[in-house]
């Protein structure tokens, strides 16, 4: 199938971030033989990285061996629909930090793949138990 990459990896390489972006890079290049995809909301996420040049974007994306677009199903919607739900119980309680809906978006597509690639490991894990993370 695929491993969905992180946006935070992809940024990393993109602006060759001193702490993480050569781990990032080699993480990426070890899975890229598997097929490397993006969540649509990671497609979104990185425009500021290229000023809003989709076609720059593009580019990068094509270059790092990275596949889009990959359709949004269904599935996601759904599992978006429960994690988010477990996100919001856990804050209720205080048993959460604060996450962003992209991260809920990202990490219930990449459910459906081989797993997720991102250097924010306990992120994912938290709402998304089961599913298979690699880190750098």
């Amino acid at each position: 199938m695929a491993w969905v990459v992180d946006t935070c990896l992809l940024i990393d390489i993109a602006e060759a971030d001193p702490a993480f972006g050569v781990a990032s890079a080699k993480l990426r290049d070890n899975k890229r033989a598997d097929g490397l995809a993006i969540c649509p909301a990671t497609d979104i996420e990185l425009a500021p990285v290229v000023n809003g040049d989709q076609t720059a974007q593009n580019e990068f994306l094509f270059n790092l061996g990275v596949t889009w677009p990959e359709a949004w199903h269904q599935a996601d919607t759904e599992e978006a629909h429960r994690a988010w739900h477990r996100y919001v119980a856990a804050r209720r309680t205080a048993n959460a930090p604060k996450r962003p809906l992209a991260d809920i978006l990202i990490g219930a597509f990449a459910s459906r793949f081989d797993g997720i690639l991102t250097r924010n490991e306990t992120d994912f894990k938290t709402v998304f138990p089961s599913l298979t993370i690699t880190a750098p």
